[in-house]
């Protein structure tokens, strides 16, 4: 299957979702991945779920450029928050032809987290996507055996995990431990490189993961041997780095993204 690749948010975080599907459009992108919620306190969000003139606009965008969006984030549950907090989320996402839901569980209580990913899982059936669990090293579920014991136990088919190339590198993760898990929990990747060294602190872990990531084969990350690991699925390219697109601009930067993962990857 030829090589599929998504423009993630994070990468051009502070774009309009129009400009992101004008500049994947331009750069090569098959989908976007489009951020919904805010992650941090001064973090821009583009509600298209509040918006119906902007979802208007984004749809008509996605007709008109063959763009489609693969995913949409962020359902992020920790202890104060319930999954039907991301109803309207779950009904835009659908709306916009989505596949699937990122989610993250900073919540130290794994029984109430897990109960709350089953639900979360519910809700978003009967709308045709699935829920794809993410496991930063800073949240309740810090690696990926963590997040394979909450799929494992919701035990719902629209339930998966969200492999980050640079998470299961600062996660220590198993390559071998990757390989043993279902397929059919992996229905897309988010993709990048980073510095061989893993910094020691959140902080420093955080930092890298929202302003310092790099293109595919740039870093240290074995991101072959995980990737090969997994089935044939979409890439999502989420490359935050703040110099390079203070320099480049969000366009070339988006591009030089593309151009060097398929180069990596060929």
């Amino acid at each position: 299957m030829a090589l599929q690749f998504s423009l993630a948010h994070l990468t051009v975080l502070t774009c309009s979702p129009m400009d992101m599907i004008h500049i994947a459009h331009r750069t090569g992108y098959n989908f976007v991945s489009l951020r919904l919620t805010a992650v941090t306190p001064k973090e821009h969000v583009f509600a298209l779920q509040n918006d119906r003139a902007m979802m208007t606009e984004v749809k008509a965008l996605l007709k008109d450029t063959g763009v489609r969006v693969l995913d949409i984030e962020l359902a992020r549950m920790p202890p104060e928050v319930e999954p039907e907090t991301y109803a309207a989320i779950l009904d835009a996402a659908a709306e916009l032809g989505a596949q699937h839901i990122l989610a993250q569980l900073p919540d130290p209580d794994r029984a109430r987290a897990t109960a709350r990913f089953a639900r979360l899982c519910d809700m978003a059936l009967p709308l045709g996507l699935s829920i794809g669990l993410e496991s930063p090293t800073w949240t309740a579920t810090p690696d990926l055996r963590s997040a394979a014991d909450v799929v494992r136990a919701v035990g719902r088919s629209n339930a998966g995990i969200v492999v980050d190339t640079l998470h299961f590198n600062r996660s220590r993760d198993s390559i071998d431990e990757l390989r043993t898990m279902p397929r059919e929990w992996f229905r897309f990747a988010q993709v990048c490189d980073a510095s061989a060294g893993i910094p020691d602190t959140t902080e420093g872990l955080i930092h890298t993961a929202r302003s310092e990531r790099l293109v595919p084969g740039e870093g240290g990350i074995d991101i072959r041997g995980i990737l090969d690991a997994l089935p044939a699925i979409p890439y999502s390219l989420e490359i935050p780095n703040d110099p390079q697109v203070q320099t480049l601009g969000h366009e070339e930067w988006a591009r030089r993204c593309i151009e060097g993962a398929r180069r990596y990857l060929a």
